[in-house]
């Protein structure tokens, strides 16, 4: 499959090849619901969006890597280390990581602009030193570099039939949503990193502070006013999808399952971690695998029937202008 993805991209340098094979295993491992939606793009996207996911992914586990937690320092030189990399492989100069090299080459091909991946990491830099938002506001200042831009990333793979500045703020809003998502899921695993992610304001509104979710976490006692807070972020998220919801049509059709597929499943998580009562202080919600794979299905179909009725070449074509 590997071979199939990388020879559809025309990618032939074997280092190169190598290095994108690097980004696919690493979406494929820890990915999950991404890695099952990119299987339904065209082949020939799919290496793409494997590295802009690894790239990611390379970034997130530096700045989470807590083994040595008395030296932030190092975190913070990692990730400056990385960005250098990236600048250097940006320029046309070779990349240290093969994560970076493949990186370089996908926002080459697909003329994605560099200050999207320097926003991204002007982000994660502050999850070294920032552990919590005191507003909506405020948050929505970090997930411009930690989420919107992997969607304005995104739009030039995926293709879009309307002018880029129309289809762009719901690329943004799709990724916001889903790092939402992934906030309300996580909300013990980031106390346990020491990082409170939800805004200060929508939590005291139900009188939650850290104080009480770190007792919650502690002690694996609920209360109900983190329930309540945990509802009212879930709503706040469903927000984000409705104004996402729009732009799935303005994206090519052979991409619009892949995002249809992705847009549903991470929106079913929200209805996970109902389900369990919002109990994602102490447990991870997630959606069960068969229905996973019922998803998953219904977007093969969409695939079959867009296949059907749009020329091969649809799914080869320059990236979107």
């Amino acid at each position: 499959m590997t071979r199939r993805e990388l020879d559809a991209a025309a990618i032939t340098d074997p280092a190169l090849r190598a290095a994108f094979d690097r980004c696919r295993r690493l979406n494929a491992r820890h990915g999950k619901t991404y890695f099952l939606a990119t299987r339904l793009l065209p082949a020939s996207r799919r290496p793409a969006v494997h590295a802009l996911y690894g790239f990611a992914r390379l970034a997130d586990d530096i700045v989470d890597d807590l083994s040595a937690p008395a030296a932030p320092g190092d975190r913070a030189r990692r990730l400056q280390a990385l960005s250098h990399d990236l600048r250097t492989a940006m320029e046309g100069g070779p990349g240290n990581h093969p994560v970076v090299t493949a990186v370089a080459h996908t926002a080459h091909r697909y003329r994605i602009p560099h200050s999207h991946f320097d926003d991204f990491l002007t982000s994660m830099r502050s999850d070294l030193t920032v552990t919590d938002y005191a507003t909506l506001d405020a948050l929505r200042c970090y997930m411009h570099g930690s989420a919107a831009v992997i969607g304005l990333q995104m739009l030039p793979v995926l293709g879009h039939t309307t002018p880029r500045e129309e289809a762009a703020p719901h690329a943004a809003a799709l990724g916001e949503a889903f790092q939402l998502t992934n906030f309300i899921r996580d909300v013990g695993e980031d106390l346990d990193r020491d990082r409170v992610y939800l805004p200060a304001d929508l939590l005291a509104a139900e009188g939650v502070d850290r104080d009480l979710l770190a007792w919650s976490r502690r002690t694996g006692r609920r209360d109900p006013r983190i329930t309540r807070a945990l509802h009212s972020a879930a709503a706040l998220t469903r927000r984000f999808y409705a104004t996402a919801r729009p732009g799935l049509e303005m994206l090519e059709p052979v991409s619009r399952p892949c995002v249809r597929t992705a847009f549903v499943l991470y929106g079913e998580i929200l209805d996970a971690v109902a389900r369990d009562g919002y109990a994602s202080v102490h447990r991870r919600s997630a959606v069960p695998l068969t229905r996973r794979a019922a998803v998953a299905a219904a977007g093969l179909a969409k695939i079959a029937a867009v296949r059907l009725r749009t020329p091969t070449a649809l799914a080869l074509k320059e990236p979107s202008r």
